[in-house]
């Protein structure tokens, strides 16, 4: 799998978990918990995104 494809993926990912974070929120009675872990796990393949999107310096 080349880099841009990772990247693809990635974001594909990342929206899938933004979809559940909106369902989540919009629950009658949210999960705090749940949404701690949807919002990490967001965070952490949009940290990947940004990493893998840098030129990488030599």
């Amino acid at each position: 799998m080349s880099t841009v494809d990772h990247i693809e993926a990635l974001k594909n990912k990342h929206a899938t978990l933004e979809q559940a974070i909106h369902r989540e929120t919009t629950r009658p009675h949210p999960d705090d918990d749940a949404l701690c872990s949807l919002k990490k796990r967001k965070l952490l393949i949009k940290d990947e995104i940004v990493r893998l999107s840098e030129p990488t310096s030599h």
